[in-house]
């Protein structure tokens, strides 16, 4: 899809400038009511007002009521960043009859009174103010660009998050192509053994996940698959998948298989090479990894008594040994000792980073109820087996997971808390203890004495790392935290759509989530996808960038310098009887950055509603004021 270029045009503008108290936030450092008063004055201007919340029903019906009736048809408002509220205004306007883009903000908080006091924040105010007023005046009333949406959707990835995203969107109407890279479905949720705090089983909710999903005629399933091509734009994405040789036995019909998953019948029946899929919208759950301590992290890899939650859940699980104490690998374990934060909450300068340079500097969420919920389970299955939790912080967060903390107590496990600069050390017990190690923790509880704890098994509360999925990001041009989690537009406002256009995230891929989390934002991206698509189309805002034929020359450079390949190309057209080529832009494709236009020889671009007169009409207002 295309769009042409509109010759400017000369508007006589009525702006209507609306300033925002924010509850204080602004006016407790800006004098909102002289910015107004100097506002009023400036040329174009028809009113200018305050409100203590512009973003409330008042403010918004404020700036409604005078487009209604004439007095105004360029809006500012002057508030927050324009993240939180921008989509608020436009949609006040469109209400009120009018054109959703003849609206322009001018961030005067977190540019403003977050930094700036005083007389300083009330000029630098009215100046940001004057500036957006001048851009209004400028600005002409667009139209949304609206693009034709394959009724399709694709998953990718078949954790407890993809199958969710897969059936809600199914349930929705919408056909599903899942696509998982290992012969199995289920994820992480299938490498557990009981769900804390409910204590439901892991399996049951793979096998009521699993079913749902193979029984619906709207999911096609794809393992022992990946991406590895990518082209489009919302709406009409091109993925190419390649599928390769099954690591395991295929099935005949679907089975569960423990701590692996289940896996569908025809598994690997196919024969192994690419396929193309067409689709509308994406959903990322490409899930987490534990994290593996390195060689030495509180005695692993050197003393076999000490093993990760994860392991230890397995063990628990695959080998249950009636009696008295618990037994793992054929050792009865008189004591164990659990420490908290393996892998999460890395400080720098007290812990060492990966040999990638990475430090897991958040909190991973889930493992401290995780951890109490296995403590609970070892008292009271074995109650001859003493359990010690050396932690942190105890931080469950959850409905009913702080129960586990205080059943933990009232089942005897004793609580030992240390600082992060002052790790337990991990170390083999003194001849004739009987025990094969001893932790020795200095204990914040006890006001600093230094405690050795015995211990027949140490299990490492180890953290979430999200799955490596650079190819992804690499091929869809992804944001990415600092925690190498994918990064959404706004946790708050849009927490579960990524920054191009169709594409979503759900579960902890995303973030540290447990399984409720993970399938609660897998349902919320598959509602944005499924509203995305159920119209046949799309809209898209026009904020993109457009040629002027009669000054193109066809150069190229604009094709050299966009960063979205097929944003831009060059076309043959017939100009004055001559077959010329000129660049033409594809809406749906163009990320609005203003690249093209640095560089044309002829400026014969610009991007609509920032053109380089608007910031030419800026920029003088700043001089002005």
């Amino acid at each position: 899809m295309t769009q042409d270029n509109p010759k400017p045009e000369t508007l006589a503008a009525k702006i209507g400038v609306y300033i925002c108290h924010c509850g204080g936030n602004i006016s407790d450092h800006v004098d909102v009511e002289t910015v107004r008063r100097r506002v009023e004055k400036m040329p174009g201007v028809a009113v200018a007002r305050t409100n203590m919340f512009m973003c409330s029903d008042p403010g918004q019906e404020m700036i409604a009521e005078d487009l209604k009736s004439g007095t105004v048809d360029r809006v500012v408002v002057a508030s927050c960043a324009p993240s939180l509220h921008e989509k608020t205004f436009r949609s006040a306007i469109q209400r009120a009859g009018a054109n959703p883009f003849i609206y322009e903000h001018a961030n005067i908080r977190e540019q403003v009174s977050c930094v700036h006091h005083g007389q300083a924040a009330t000029d630098k105010a009215t100046v940001l103010v004057a500036a957006a007023a001048a851009k209004a005046g400028q600005l002409k009333p667009l139209t949304p660009i609206r693009v034709p949406a394959l009724r399709h959707a694709t998953v990718i990835g078949a954790g407890a998050a993809g199958l969710s995203a897969a059936r809600d969107l199914a349930d929705s109407g919408i056909p599903v192509t899942l696509i998982e890279k290992s012969s199995f479905l289920g994820g992480q949720l299938a490498r557990l053994d009981r769900i804390a705090p409910t204590g439901d089983l892991a399996a049951d909710l793979v096998r009521q996940l699993v079913e749902s999903v193979l029984n619906h005629r709207d999911i096609t399933v794809l393992t022992d698959a990946e991406v590895v091509g990518f082209e489009g734009y919302i709406g009409n994405f091109k993925l190419t998948v390649r599928r390769g040789q099954p690591a395991v036995e295929p099935a005949t019909e679907p089975r569960y298989i423990p701590f692996s998953g289940m896996q569908p019948a025809g598994t690997g029946a196919d024969k192994p090479g690419d396929l193309t899929v067409e689709t509308g919208a994406i959903v990322l759950a490409t899930g987490f990894r534990s994290y593996r301590p390195r060689q030495g992290e509180y005695g692993f890899g050197d003393f076999s008594p000490v093993i990760t939650l994860p392991d230890l859940i397995r063990k628990m699980a695959e080998r249950h040994v009636p009696g008295n104490m618990l037994t793992i690998d054929g050792r009865q374990v008189r004591a164990v000792a659990m420490i908290h934060c393996v892998g999460s909450r890395q400080i720098p300068g007290i812990h060492p980073e990966d040999e990638n340079g990475h430090l897991n500097e958040y909190c991973s969420r889930v493992c401290c109820t995780a951890t109490l919920n296995a403590a609970d389970r070892i008292r009271q299955a074995y109650p001859g087996t003493r359990v010690y939790e050396l932690y942190r912080d105890i931080r469950t967060y959850g409905r009913d997971q702080e129960e586990l903390y205080e059943q933990a107590g009232r089942n005897g496990v004793v609580f030992l808390r240390f600082e992060a600069e002052n790790a337990p050390e991990v170390l083999p017990a003194d001849p004739g203890d009987g025990f094969a190690l001893k932790v020795k923790v200095t204990d914040t509880l006890t006001f600093g004495e230094t405690l050795e704890v015995p211990a027949d098994l140490v299990v490492l509360a180890t953290g979430m790392e999200p799955n490596d999925v650079s190819d992804l990001v690499e091929m869809m041009k992804l944001p990415v935290g600092t925690d190498r989690f994918l990064l959404e537009v706004h946790p708050k406002l849009r927490p579960v759509e990524m920054p191009v256009a169709g594409i979503f995230v759900a579960g902890t891929c995303q973030a540290p989530f447990d399984v409720g989390e993970a399938c609660n934002a897998a349902g919320a991206a598959a509602v944005k996808a499924a509203a995305l698509l159920g119209a046949g189309q799309v809209e898209l805002d026009p904020f993109v960038a457009e040629v002027d034929v009669d000054r193109c020359r066809g150069t190229g450079a604009c094709i050299e310098a966009c960063l979205n390949p097929g944003a831009l190309s060059l076309v043959e057209m017939q100009i004055d009887g001559q077959t010329v080529q000129r660049a033409r832009v594809t809406p749906a494709l163009c990320l609005g950055c203003g690249a093209c236009v640095a560089v044309c020889p002829e400026n014969a671009i610009d991007v609509c509603g920032m053109t380089l007169r608007q910031y030419e009409a800026m920029v003088d207002a700043i001089v002005e004021n």
